[in-house]
């Protein structure tokens, strides 16, 4: 049996182009707290594996999980609380680069393969009239950063180097070499 270890629309549908389509879709509760002084490649792997051992799942079951992580330098901004935290992130992200890592963890046999995608993105300058119409449109909510690249944010970013679908939630390349690895076939 394949299962996400995901609670994200993306995540599903991202699997539904290399066409991968989960027997379970079962969401990992644990803690996302990032350790003191823990950087955000790190903390973005680990938070990868403690998903994939949480998610309940037989031997011979593949588990996959991810997890996406914005990085302003050293500092990790996570899911917004709220619109005011999410606002203060796209303020610290106007008009400068960031990455976006993502994590991927397959599970499978007692054995935890991952890989990750480290992807550069620009944000353009915003301005007020910008920033309160994005937190408008409560796009941010659940999104790493406060921002999802594939919504009305899309128009805030001119220029990204590295994978579309990494800054998406779940960078295909890997996950199709991971799934590939642990048995589970797509169109490949």
């Amino acid at each position: 049996m394949f299962i996400l270890g995901s609670g994200s629309p993306r995540r599903k549908e991202l699997l539904a182009q290399i066409g991968v389509v989960p027997d379970d879709i079962r969401a990992p509760d644990i803690d996302e707290t990032p350790e003191p002084g823990e950087l955000p490649v790190p903390y973005c792997a680990r938070m990868a594996r403690e998903k994939a051992r949480a998610v309940p799942a037989e031997n011979s079951d593949v588990v996959l999980c991810a997890d996406t992580t914005v990085a302003l330098g050293r500092r990790i901004l996570g899911k917004p609380a709220d619109a005011g935290e999410a606002a203060d992130f796209l303020k610290a992200l106007s008009g400068r680069r960031h990455r976006v890592i993502t994590a991927v963890a397959v599970y499978h046999a007692g054995r935890l393969m991952e890989r990750d995608a480290v992807s550069v993105v620009k944000m353009k300058s915003l301005s007020a009239e910008e920033l309160d119409a994005y937190i408008r449109t409560g796009d941010w909510q659940g999104k790493a950063g406060g921002y999802g690249i594939q919504g009305p944010a899309g128009a805030l970013i001119p220029w990204i180097r590295g994978s579309f679908t990494g800054i998406v939630g779940l960078p295909l390349a890997e996950t199709a070499g991971l799934l590939r690895a642990a048995g589970v076939r797509g169109m490949s």
